[in-house]
């Protein structure tokens, strides 16, 4: 398996070299270039390896969840912990933050559950922020402290 992926690998990198060789030259308008065949091709190669990549990522994460033990225990926790941390930030979030005629003065139309969700966002990165913080401070005081 591991010859064949090296192989495939080989061979995607000397079609990507070859197509890199017919690029349109600088001097070429950019709305002629974007039609450029060999440009569109390697873009498909970009997606179908990102694709393969992501796909890759998700089944190995699952199987290893799944095969480790207490591991789906641990990710069932998490994702509980974060979902009490979206309903906290959810409740801190007013929605009244911003003044929505000025806002639709200005060509952005707003409600304000947009503006309690973004309130609710950015409620999430700051507490997850301050629980990172203080995670790392916990880790260094113990270190410290044992030796």
């Amino acid at each position: 398996m591991h010859k064949i992926v090296k192989i495939i690998l080989i061979v995607l990198g000397v079609i990507g070299a070859i197509l890199w060789f017919q690029l349109p030259s600088a001097d070429v308008p950019a709305t002629e270039a974007i039609n450029n065949g060999s440009m569109n091709f390697m873009f498909i190669i970009t997606y179908v390896l990102l694709g393969i990549a992501v796909a890759a990522t998700v089944l190995f994460g699952l199987m290893n969840l799944i095969t480790s033990k207490g591991g789906l225990k641990k990710a069932i926790f998490a994702i509980g912990g974060l979902l009490v941390v979206v309903v906290i930030s959810y409740a801190m979030a007013t929605g009244t933050d911003v003044d929505l005629d000025e806002m639709a003065r200005k060509g952005i139309p707003t409600t304000e559950d947009t503006v309690k969700t973004i309130g609710m966002g950015l409620n999430v990165f700051f507490i997850l922020t301050i629980v990172a913080v203080a995670a790392m401070l916990w880790s260094g005081l113990k270190k410290m402290i044992s030796k």
